[in-house]
């Protein structure tokens, strides 16, 4: 059964207010309904991840790499390594384009990689990517995650 593209919810990891307030702008503007949720490093939005109900399935997780207490890399790492998350389908939204993140993001099986300074029309594109994203990509809850273990 397809979901309507407002039951995705998106966990936005960011922890620079200008890019977050960007990020909901580019939501609204495209009306898009969307449950937008905001950690300001991976620490929180592990801890968001795992309070039960909060974040409904399906969810994407934008992740920014450069945080303070625990990086988007240390993120991944963690949520690849957790049997309820490791499927969560995460892309990371960055303004780091050196190679070796990058290539680190990937080994840690991120959907897409976005250097911010890449995106034109502030992060509009973004959006529309991920509506068409959603539109023919099935994303299973985390239940289905828990009982293929």
């Amino acid at each position: 059964m397809k979901k309507n593209h407002d039951d995705v919810s998106i966990l936005l990891v960011e922890d620079d207010d200008i890019d977050a307030r960007a990020v909901k702008r580019g939501l609204s503007r495209l009306k898009l309904g969307n449950p937008l949720y905001r950690a300001k490093n991976g620490v929180e939005a592990f801890n968001l991840l795992q309070t039960v109900g909060l974040i409904k399935d399906p969810y994407i997780i934008l992740l920014d790499l450069n945080m303070p207490i625990m990086g988007g890399l240390e993120f991944l790492n963690k949520v690849r390594k957790n049997a309820i998350f490791r499927s969560a389908v995460i892309f990371v939204l960055t303004t780091s384009s050196a190679d070796e993140d990058l290539v680190a993001a990937y080994q840690e099986n991120v959907a897409g990689y976005i250097v911010k300074s890449d995106v034109k029309d502030g992060f509009e594109n973004v959006f529309n990517m991920l509506e068409h994203y959603w539109d023919v990509v099935a994303l299973p809850t985390t239940g289905q995650y828990q009982a293929a273990d």
